[in-house]
């Protein structure tokens, strides 16, 4: 699995001009799934983005997490973080697991965020989404859960 965490001021998602989901501080998560991915990669994503300390404390240092603040997420389905532009100029997504596999990997993703105790909001999954945001910092991080489970072991 794959993530675009960006901190966020405040950020929603819409369907045909319908708010579908929206937070206030806390962080958008732009998830892509690939073929491989299984519960275990979404628990590691989960424990992770639920972890993260991208909140600046009393010192200005990035000391705080969601639970410190109060903040929430916006998950929000991206199959195009697997796709390909190193050939050509219109990107292949052949690296993008089917719909069949992801929607239910990214509804296990939530449910263990919100297991964690995050407060989550999602967009539509399959759905042209129009995605707004304010985005804090600006601070935004790459999240492969190929590298992280490899590297955490």
């Amino acid at each position: 699995m794959r993530a675009v965490v960006q901190r966020v001021s405040r950020a929603s998602v819409s369907v045909d001009t319908q708010v579908v989901g929206a937070i206030e501080r806390g962080f958008l998560v732009l998830v892509g799934v690939t073929h491989g991915d299984t519960r275990a990669e979404a628990d590691w994503l989960a424990r992770k983005i639920a972890g993260l300390r991208l909140f600046e404390d009393e010192a200005g240092k990035m000391n705080l997490g969601l639970a410190d603040i109060g903040g929430a997420v916006l998950v929000v389905s991206q199959f195009t973080l697997y796709g390909d532009a190193r050939k050509g100029r219109r990107p292949d997504f052949l690296q993008a697991a089917r719909p069949e596999q992801a929607e239910p990997l990214i509804t296990y993703f939530v449910d263990q965020l919100r297991g964690q105790g995050v407060t989550v909001a999602t967009g539509q999954f399959r759905a042209t989404m129009q995605v707004s945001l304010v985005n804090d910092g600006p601070v935004t991080l790459w999240l492969d859960t190929a590298d992280g489970i490899r590297k955490a072991g």
